[in-house]
C-alpha cells in the first residue's frame, strides 16, 4: 500500500512515521511530502532513507491514503487536490473538524460512521482523543449530562520550538548558559504554567478550550452534553493530563464504574492512592493508551464523579489515532 506522510518533517511527521513502523502498517511505498525547503532531505523509515517529495509529486504517485499533519492552511489548500485524486487524507489539523461534511473520528468511538465515499477525515484534538477515550463507555452507560475539564498540556503539542525553549531555559537555569533560545510563548514555560493555548476568543474562551467543547459533543453525537474548558499549557514534555468532573444523568457503583473502564479498549486503569499510584505523563510517554485515575465521588453533588487523565499527546492524541483510522479504513476497504 502506497502511504504518504504529509509534514514529515515535523515533530508529529516524525512520529507518524514511527508509529506506522511499530504497528506494522502495510506500506508497500513511503511517499515523505514536505514544504518546498525541505523537498530533497531524507527521512528514515524501517531502517531505509527516503527522499522528501513536494504536494504536487504526491498527488501524481497516487498513494492510497495521505496522512496530514502540516497545518490547517496547508490542509485546506491541499487536502481537496488530494481527494479529488481519489486519495483518502486522514488530516491531523483543525481545518475540517467541525464542517458538518467531514467526520471527526476516534475509531474507539465512532469509526462504524466512515464510508468509502469519506476522502477527507478529521482526526481530533490531542486534548479532546485522550477525554471521550474514557468517557464515551461511561456515557453509554450512564448518560453524561455535563464535563467541566482543567487540561495540563505538554509543550510537545506546541511543536518543536517550544520544546527547545523550554530545554534552552532549563539549561540557562541549571548551567548560568547565555545560550539563544527560540520563545514559542510570550512567557517564560519553565518553571511556569501558562493558562492560554491557542487564541483568545469573544467570549473569553481560547480556540483550544473551545475545540474540546465543539469537538466532544460531534465525537460522541450528542449535542445534549455541556462542556466547559480550561487549557493550561506545562513544563513536561511525556503527554498531556487532564482533571476532569463530569455530572451522570444515572448513578453510579464506584466499583462498577472502574470495572467498566478496564475492560473498555484503549484504557488502562491506574488507581491505588493507597499505594500512591495514579496515571503520570512520564508514564504515558510513549505509550497508545489512555490512563485514567484518581476515580473518586464529587461529594458536593448527586450521579457526578472526578478522575484524573493522562495520554501521550503525540501519540493517540495525534499519530496513532491517525494511523487506527487507517487501519480500520484498510480493513473495511475503505481505501482505492
Amino acid at each position: 500500500m502506497k502511504v504518504a506522510v504529509v509534514g514529515a518533517t515535523g515533530l508529529v511527521g516524525t512520529k507518524m512515521l514511527q508509529v506506522l513502523a511499530e504497528r506494522n502498517f502495510p506500506v508497500t511505498e513511503l511517499i515523505p511530502v514536505a514544504s518546498e525547503r525541505s523537498v530533497g532531505k531524507e527521512v528514515e523509515f524501517k531502517g531505509k532513507k527516503y527522499a522528501v517529495v513536494s504536494m504536487t509529486d504526491a498527488i501524481a504517485a497516487k498513494p492510497n491514503v495521505a496522512i496530514f499533519s502540516a497545518g490547517g492552511s496547508t490542509s485546506l489548500e491541499w487536502a481537496p487536490k488530494f481527494a479529488e485524486a481519489g486519495i483518502t487524507v486522514i488530516d491531523n489539523s483543525s481545518a475540517w473538524r467541525m464542517d458538518p461534511t467531514k467526520k471527526l473520528i476516534v475509531p474507539e468511538i465512532n469509526a462504524d460512521s466512515l464510508t468509502k465515499a469519506d476522502k477527507i477525515i478529521a482526526n481530533p484534538n490531542c486534548s479532546t482523543i485522550q477525554m471521550v477515550v474514557a468517557l464515551n463507555p461511561l456515557h453509554k452507560k450512564y448518560g453524561i449530562r455535563r464535563i467541566v475539564v482543567s487540561t495540563y498540556q505538554s509543550v510537545t503539542g506546541t511543536g518543536v520550538k517550544a520544546v527547545d525553549q523550554l530545554k534552552g531555559e532549563r539549561e540557562k537555569s541549571v548551567k548560568g548558559s547565555n545560550g539563544e533560545y527560540p520563545m514559542a510563548y510570550k512567557y517564560q514555560i519553565d518553571l511556569n504554567v501558562i493558562p492560554q493555548i491557542d487564541v483568545f476568543l469573544d467570549n473569553g474562551y481560547t480556540k483550544e478550550e473551545m475545540k474540546m467543547v465543539n469537538e466532544t459533543k460531534k465525537i460522541m453525537r450528542d449535542d445534549t452534553i455541556r462542556v466547559t474548558s480550561t487549557t493550561v499549557r506545562i513544563p513536561v514534555m511525556g503527554g498531556h493530563s487532564e482533571s476532569v468532573n463530569v455530572e451522570f444523568e444515572k448513578d453510579f457503583d464506584l466499583k462498577e464504574l472502574r470495572q467498566l473502564l478496564e475492560s473498555s479498549p484503549g484504557i488502562i486503569v491506574v488507581d491505588d492512592p493507597a499505594n500512591q499510584q495514579y496515571p503520570m505523563p512520564m508514564d504515558a510517554h510513549e505509550k497508545d493508551e489512555v490512563f485514567v485515575g484518581r476515580l473518586r465521588r464529587d461529594e458536593t453533588q448527586s450521579n457526578t464523579l472526578n478522575m484524573w487523565i493522562v495520554s501521550d499527546n503525540l501519540r493517540k492524541g495525534a499519530a496513532t489515532n491517525a494511523v487506527q483510522i487507517a487501519e480500520y479504513c484498510l480493513k473495511h476497504q475503505l481505501l482505492n
